[in-house]
């Protein structure tokens, strides 16, 4: 099983009681940003373009914990930045894990081999690692030559000590479908629990901006490589929101269900879009104008989108909205193989490389030089 039956039923019982109350705008994971700065500079990230006096800086724990409890969400997932560069991750760790919220530490993993010591196995932590692809395609995408056998092995400690590992790949245009089926593979031998999947969003501060998907080659990729699919394969997301990527269903935007707590308060509206902030929780959810947001508001920022921040917690909500959302889950769970003669032949196609190397190792010199910053 991908994912404990205990946090399969923490989540089932939240959602329900949201429900119950009628609530039909709630959050079901914090995305908690503790810090900025980052030991990478990955082509397609937004994330690490502030100034070195913002790269420094640090939520407190006791920030964290706030933020948290103001949420109430039974998820907490830590991205950055690179998580374990704060120099109190495990206390924020420990204080979420006495809280039992479900922790999902979001890491590159180049630093996971020298901290681990400083946390504990528990049904509550998980390391979501990033991982882009196989070897080739991975250190190309995160800038860094041996990044993916790094990752490999902080892969491999914390699977032998006991801990949940789960992948995190972000997909681009251009990536190879029988490349990724094969990575596939290789992640499921390491012994992890399960991988998660969502394609690149177009941040606007992003330098490599020609390879972002858009929502008809998204859907094409994602039919190729999640159709005929391989019975080992464990996906630590909603088989709905899989059938969403691959064209299956259709899903609006909810941005509220992933909210963003960082250096500068709530952000509004969501992880990837900066509209502006909130100074609590509430103020977010009651001020933000959400008819902005999502494909059918026509914000051009969001046309494209079909991340999982803003749709995963839409088909979480259709599984409990109604029995026909329960039992589609069912099916989509038991009934996973989605046997596609067209899709089977895709992977045969020949694939356009979805980095070039020079490129991208310049714009990764050209950024860990200007944003470098001591831990």
């Amino acid at each position: 099983m991908p994912v404990p039956i205990s946090q399969i039923w923490t989540v089932a019982t939240y959602v329900l009681k949201q429900k119950l109350k009628g609530r039909k705008q709630y959050p079901l994971v914090l995305m908690l940003e503790p810090l900025f700065r980052c030991n990478l500079a990955c082509a397609g990230c937004g994330k690490i373009q502030y100034p070195a006096h913002i790269l420094k800086q640090n939520l407190s724990p006791e920030e964290c914990f706030r933020a948290v409890d103001e949420c109430g969400a039974p998820m907490v997932s830590i991205p950055g930045g690179e998580p374990l560069l704060h120099p109190q991750i495990s206390e924020i760790v420990a204080g979420l894990v006495d809280r039992q919220k479900y922790i999902y530490l979001c890491t590159n993993a180049l630093l996971l081999q020298e901290k681990i010591h400083q946390f504990k196995p528990s049904k509550y932590l998980t390391f979501s690692v990033h991982m882009d692809g196989q070897r080739e395609h991975h250190d190309f995408s995160v800038c860094k030559e041996g990044g993916y056998d790094e990752a490999l092995d902080g892969i491999k400690e914390a699977v032998k000590r006991g801990f949940r590992v789960t992948t995190n790949t972000t997909l681009f245009d251009g990536a190879d479908p029988k490349s990724v089926r094969a990575f596939f593979d290789e992640m499921m031998d390491l012994g992890v629990e399960g991988m998660m999947l969502s394609p690149g969003y177009s941040y606007d501060k992003a330098p490599d901006q020609q390879h972002f998907l858009a929502k008809t080659r998204t859907r094409r990729l994602f039919h190729a490589i999640l159709s005929n699919r391989k019975s080992g394969w464990r996906f630590n997301q909603s088989p709905l929101f899989l059938e969403y990527l691959m064209g299956r269903r259709h899903y609006t935007c909810t941005p509220w269900g992933m909210p963003t707590f960082n250096l500068f308060g709530w952000q509004k509206p969501c992880y990837l879009l900066q509209d502006g902030y909130a100074d609590t929780f509430a103020e977010l959810m009651e001020t933000t104008e959400w008819s902005r947001y999502g494909t059918e508001s026509g914000n051009p920022k969001c046309a494209n989108c079909m991340v999982h921040s803003g749709y995963e917690a839409s088909a979480v909500d259709h599984t409990f909205s109604s029995l026909k959302g329960f039992m589609a889950t069912v099916r989509a769970t038991l009934f996973s193989r989605y046997e596609d003669a067209d899709a089977m032949s895709a992977l045969d196609q020949p694939q356009k490389p979805v980095f070039l190397h020079d490129a991208l190792v310049q714009i990764g010199s050209s950024r860990q030089e200007s944003n470098e910053v001591e831990a």
